[in-house]
């Protein structure tokens, strides 16, 4: 996959080209547009990229406007400090939307939704981005951040970077990355209504799992499953019952 980022703040472009060979290796970054006059002298002279990496507010006007001179096509990847041109980035062939400071999980996901989309195919749903800006996305219901303990310390956690909750004798964070906290809660009956049941999966009666955090998923007997979680959580090993399955898999192939 071929890309360019447009981006005119030279230390910013070159961390978010670091980033995208972390989460993507695969994609070549044929150049660096640092305004929005190269970016137009660029495409006028080379064939359309796979895909865009574009901040929106440029030192010489906004990005946006690139697509008011050229029928781009691609998908686009916006990254911006600024969320006030949401709904019109999303008319201009954007597959998401990052607030700066880039961070890998969410630049990954979002590089994962360009390999997915069909580029003949819209690539936007207006009306969920607008629920989504008005507050009416069924997402803004649930909890987008946890406390966590560790330490004697109170550590603000991301909840799409947990891989796990864990009922033990108290309830457990397993995140991402590897790292461990515990947290306040008692009940994961509780812990279940604050998160989306479409990232998260209650798997038994003591473990609440991420989907992005599954690496396998291997049948037994009885029709049971058993899941095993993505490096460095990969030595918990997560059983569902004969009931639950149906359940997941449909849940897993959403």
């Amino acid at each position: 996959m071929k890309a360019v980022i447009v981006e005119d703040e030279e230390m910013i472009a070159n961390q978010l080209l670091g980033k995208i060979k972390k989460v993507a290796p695969d994609i070549e970054i044929l150049t660096i547009l640092s305004s929005l006059k190269k970016a137009k002298i660029w495409f006028e002279e080379n064939p359309e990229p796979d895909l865009m990496f574009m901040d929106i507010q440029l030192s010489d006007g906004v990005s946006l406007d690139l697509f008011n001179d050229h029928a781009i096509k691609c998908p686009v990847i916006f990254t911006t400090a600024y969320d006030e041109y949401a709904l019109r980035a999303f008319k201009a062939n954007g597959v998401d939307y990052i607030l700066k400071p880039v961070k890998d999980e969410e630049l990954k996901t979002a590089i994962n939704k360009c390999r997915q989309i069909n580029l003949h195919a819209p690539v936007l749903d207006i009306q969920k981005l607008i629920n989504s800006l008005s507050g009416n996305d069924r997402s803004s219901k649930y909890k987008e951040k946890f406390v966590a303990n560790f330490r004697n310390q109170w550590i603000p956690v991301n909840t799409r970077e947990i891989a796990c909750f864990a009922k033990e004798v108290m309830i457990h964070i397993y995140m991402i990355n590897g790292d461990k906290f515990t947290m306040d809660l008692t009940s994961l009956d509780e812990l279940e209504e604050q998160l989306d049941p479409q990232i998260f999966f209650r798997a038994n009666r003591q473990y609440i799992i991420n989907i992005d955090a599954i690496a396998s998923v291997k049948p037994i007997e009885n029709s049971k499953l058993i899941i095993r979680l993505k490096e460095p959580n990969h030595k918990l090993e997560v059983d569902t019952s004969r009931q639950k399955s149906p359940e997941f898999k449909k849940w897993l192939e959403q």
